[in-house]
């Protein structure tokens, strides 16, 4: 049963209380603006019935698409660039539902984490693929993963707050795997031997990126964990 669909100063109460306390009302522009677009569309799905689990395999079976166009010839960093979007509104979209019609659970939370992780590692196919080194890929990944296994540990052992917003979280690497695969397009319109050089670089800025961020949880970790105890 589609529980009572909230509005949106509920909807932004509840998903701060879903996200150690970080209120979107209170956010950058830009990112209030995109939560804010998700929980419509999102009140929209819920009153079409549409369950939060579906929007979550709608959007792993976008990340899965990815690898799978990027080799076209021509336009296939294109399409990936767009799989990609696509997916990334779906992962705000599926949450949107959940919190706005009042269906949140932790079963669904850990579905949500493990197709987040999925779209991860097809991204990270899609970036080998168009000629990323092996080893660099498999190093974007394991920091990736790392990060949120870090944070997840971290509350497991009783770490209250969201720690810290690091530069390396998901949204992050959403931007990295969109802006890699347009970049990478539009050089191989003029040089196709430019689109393995353009993903690689691609891949080491989500690298370092996350890297630097995993850095910051930590810290953030320990100031919550250990110094506070």
């Amino acid at each position: 049963m589609v529980g009572t669909q909230l509005n949106w100063d509920q909807y932004a109460t509840a998903w701060a209380r879903l996200h150690g306390g970080f209120d979107p009302r209170a956010a950058a522009p830009v990112v209030r603006a995109w939560l804010r677009f998700a929980y419509h569309v999102g009140f929209v799905l819920g009153r079409l019935r549409v369950g939060p689990t579906a929007v979550t395999v709608v959007g792993v079976l976008l990340c899965f698409c990815v690898p799978l166009v990027v080799g076209r010839a021509g336009d296939g960093p294109f399409l990936g660039a767009l799989f990609v979007l696509l997916a990334a509104v779906a992962d705000s979209v599926d949450g949107a539902v959940a919190v706005a019609t009042n269906r949140t659970t932790r079963l669904g939370y850990v579905y949500d984490s493990v197709a987040d992780r999925l779209g991860e590692v097809a991204w990270l196919i899609a970036f080998w693929l168009l000629g990323a080194p092996g080893a660099l890929v498999v190093a974007a990944g394991g920091l990736a993963w790392l990060h949120e296994y870090v944070r997840a540990r971290s509350v497991s052992a009783g770490m209250r707050e969201i720690g810290a917003v690091t530069v390396g979280e998901r949204p992050t690497r959403v931007c990295v795997a969109l802006v890699g695969l347009l970049v990478a397009g539009l050089t191989g319109l003029v040089d196709v031997d430019l689109t393995a050089g353009t993903i690689t670089m691609a891949t080491t800025v989500w690298v370092l990126l996350a890297g630097f961020g995993l850095g910051q949880l930590l810290s953030a970790v320990r100031r919550a964990l250990v110094d506070a105890g």
